[in-house]
């Protein structure tokens, strides 16, 4: 399958979905030295974001999440690239930061209502494009 998404940081990527199951603030929700889900509250706590396409249908707002996804990205503990299910205007721009100081970036596409699962392989092409690689289980 095949779905058009809105890229706003372009960019390429492959890898395996870790889809959130409930909203999450990165700031006191996501640990940039070990990537994992620090919330206790939250159903994957534990579960690093590193080296996934992670997506997330909804934040919870905090102006010092841009922080930690630039440390994340700083640090080489990023997620592969994000799939967000609606606008936000504070996550994409720890990615933006970091492409301006030189760093290494990541896509980040916005898809409402994003229908991937945690385990299902996708590639993300430059241009918005998401392409079904099949499942990574």
């Amino acid at each position: 399958m095949i779905w058009q998404a809105e890229p706003l940081f372009d960019d390429a990527a492959t890898g395996p979905v870790l889809r959130l199951d409930a909203p999450i603030s990165f700031w006191g929700g996501v640990d940039p030295q070990s990537s994992k889900i620090i919330r206790p509250d939250h159903p994957q706590h534990g579960t690093p974001v590193a080296d996934t396409i992670l997506v997330i249908g909804n934040l919870i707002g905090s102006s010092s999440s841009s922080a930690i996804m630039l440390e994340l990205l700083r640090l080489g503990k990023a997620p592969r690239a994000l799939i967000l299910g609606g606008r936000d205007a504070i996550l994409p721009i720890g990615v933006l930061v970091a492409d301006q100081m030189g760093w290494s970036t990541i896509p980040v596409f916005l898809l409402p209502d994003p229908p991937f699962r945690t385990g299902q392989s996708l590639v993300l092409r430059r241009g918005g494009r998401i392409e079904s690689g099949g499942s990574s289980l």
